[in-house]
């Protein structure tokens, strides 16, 4: 598909770009990217952002000139066909001294009666100082039978001194998600990653992480917030393995409600004398005073659970 392309987006592609445009909206100007229902769409580089198809598989390379500062690449994906089946490999190159945002999200409208399902595999490599924030979000809609099955992998490689970013938010909606993120820490180089979920329904959402600290003064900081209502399940599984003099700090923190069930497995693993390496989880329900307390202030039982699990996933 050539740049500048930009044929007629449907009114169902533009509800699913509106219901994520927190994190995804079509710019003005800068690095874009849309692909709907298993195809290119719309698509813009910039002088410093070159986006071009694979030759050998589904997906897009997306190359960021050293030294690009201050610029964005918006990558989303809408599917509104049911039964598709879409497999795709994005990577970025992101060149020595750059400082981007990386804005990416799916969403899924499925009003049939076959399940729907989007794996992305995204593969960063991070040349030395370059900085990235990753923004991805997650979104489900549609009144059929079939499901809604979003399968992400993250892969990222940093450099020295280098610095990532991630954000990875899923709120209602999936119905299955498993999701799958490898992070290999060079020299100098710190990574945070933060996980936001909302589960409802019988819905199932998995998360599993291997980070690995391999130089020296590596660092990366593991943050999950869930809520997990009605009878869904979560479980998320995050290994830390220091193999060097390094930071690491995991934290997992959800909110139970109805029957739902979250097992939380965070892992450290020392390979070296000087890795400093935490881990804390916390599950629990919302607290009775808490709610009370709002109620007193005029809101119903359910406006008070709401707000507090906005204030949690805020």
């Amino acid at each position: 598909m050539s740049e500048q392309q930009n044929p007629e987006i449907s009114q169902t592609e533009q509800e699913l770009l509106a219901a994520i445009a927190d994190i995804i909206a079509i710019p003005t100007e800068g690095a874009f990217n849309l692909r709907a229902d298993g195809g290119a769409k719309l698509r813009r580089s910039t002088k410093n952002i070159e986006i071009t198809s694979k030759t050998d598989q589904q997906g897009i390379d997306i190359r960021i000139k050293p030294g690009t500062k201050g610029e964005t690449v918006h990558i989303p994906v809408v599917m509104t066909k049911s039964g598709l089946n879409d497999l795709v490999y994005n990577d970025f190159y992101i060149g020595a001294g750059a400082d981007v945002i990386i804005v990416a999200g799916c969403g899924i409208s499925n009003c049939g009666n076959h399940d729907s399902q989007h794996d992305g595999i995204h593969s960063f490599h991070l040349e030395p100082g370059s900085r990235v924030v990753y923004r991805e979000k997650h979104y489900g809609a549609g009144d059929g039978n079939g499901q809604r099955i979003l399968n992400p992998r993250t892969e990222v490689y940093m450099r020295e001194n280098s610095y990532m970013e991630m954000e990875m938010i899923q709120l209602r909606g999936v119905d299955s998600t498993k999701r799958y993120t490898l992070t290999e820490i060079a020299d100098g180089a710190e990574c945070l990653i933060i996980e936001k979920l909302l589960t409802h329904g019988q819905q199932l959402a998995e998360s599993e992480m291997d980070v690995l600290l391999n130089g020296p003064a590596s660092k990366v900081r593991v943050v999950s917030r869930s809520v997990a209502q009605d009878e869904s399940v979560q479980i998320f599984y995050p290994r830390v393995t220091g193999n060097t003099d390094c930071f690491g700090h995991v934290q997992c923190d959800a909110i139970i409600m109805g029957q739902a069930k979250v097992r939380a497995i965070p892992e450290i693993t020392a390979n070296h004398i000087d890795a400093q390496l935490i881990h804390e989880a916390a599950i629990g329900r919302i607290a009775g005073e808490q709610i009370l307390k709002l109620m007193t202030l005029g809101l119903t039982k359910e406006e008070a659970e709401e707000k507090i699990i906005g204030g949690f996933l805020k």
